[in-house]
């Protein structure tokens, strides 16, 4: 099941997306039509924390729809939003997790060597920002603007210490995050957070892919366009540390939540990493493409 969030006329509804993604079932309109009930939640974050309850409905609806078809809407003709348009939290994300963006990094940041333990900081929750949508320059302060491909987790069942071997039972699905950054804030500031926490600062989507679609998330072609040119091309197999992992560590100390996103790193590629440096300018393309999710566009301001 590909999820997406989407305005039509000034409103937010969930659909699910149909017909090679060129179409979207809407969840709620589409059980009042087929099955008379109203059970389905018109919100991801929602649907996500009743999740044991919810999908069986929507499977039996996609068998109902399968017989019975109900109104659809063409993909472009709404407005695409991240599937958690705003979420409760601060993003957590995972510095450094691929070893050849560690290596590309030596010189610019405090970690020149691989890191032993995941490298962890966050992204405020007014950076998330949908598909196709303007991404800020705040050209006024910011002058290293950089993208940075990668796989983000959903959380989907509460869980503090959760252990490794049970780290996929928390998950929902998956999702395309580009943790944009503007890299002279980054190292101006001891910490990460305003370099990474710029308002539209993590384009999100296209959808969210719930967990059964996707059996191996370590095994995805993950890729970076910057108008057309192939920056970022890598596998999520080559993660430093895999998701199982990284699950563990931040539930240790803190409680994961349903709803909870996790970016988990990006490989080499990013404009920092080239000489000279390849940084973003105004009305730059980024395409961003993940095996079974699809591709998440933005364009500079």
């Amino acid at each position: 099941m590909k999820f997406v969030t989407y305005e039509e006329k000034g409103l937010n509804h969930v659909g699910l997306l149909i017909q090679n993604g060129t179409e979207i079932l809407p969840l709620a309109e589409a059980e009042s039509s087929l099955f008379g009930t109203a059970n389905i939640p018109d919100n991801m974050s929602e649907i996500i924390k009743s999740e044991d309850e919810i999908l069986p409905i929507i499977e039996a609806l996609k068998e109902k729809f399968a017989v019975n078809p109900c109104q659809t809407l063409r993909i472009n003709t709404v407005n695409l939003l991240a599937p958690i348009p705003r979420p409760a939290k601060n993003i957590f994300c995972v510095g450094l997790n691929y070893r050849d963006h560690v290596k590309e990094a030596e010189g610019c940041l405090d970690h020149p060597k691989v890191p032993k333990f995941p490298v962890i900081f966050s992204k405020a929750p007014t950076t998330v920002t949908g598909p196709d949508s303007i991404v800020k320059s705040f050209s006024e302060i910011v002058t290293q603007l950089d993208y940075e491909v990668e796989l983000a987790v959903i959380i989907g069942k509460k869980g503090l210490a959760i252990k490794k071997e049970k780290a996929y039972e928390h998950i929902f699905g998956y999702t395309i995050i580009n943790d944009v950054s503007a890299r002279n804030l980054q190292f101006q500031h001891s910490q990460w957070l305003m370099g990474k926490s710029c308002d539209t600062f993590a384009p999100m989507g296209p959808c969210l892919v719930h967990k059964s679609a996707i059996p191996n998330p370590q095994d995805l072609d993950i890729k970076c366009k910057v108008n057309g040119e192939v920056r970022q091309s890598s596998n999520t197999k080559n993660m430093i540390f895999d998701i199982p992992t990284i699950i563990e560590t931040i539930s240790s100390v803190i409680t994961l939540e349903p709803g909870d996103i996790i970016a988990t790193g990006t490989p080499s590629g990013v404009g920092l990493g080239f000489n000279p440096p390849q940084y973003l300018n105004s009305g730059d393309v980024m395409e961003l493409e993940i095996t079974d999710i699809g591709i998440l566009r933005n364009t500079i301001e």
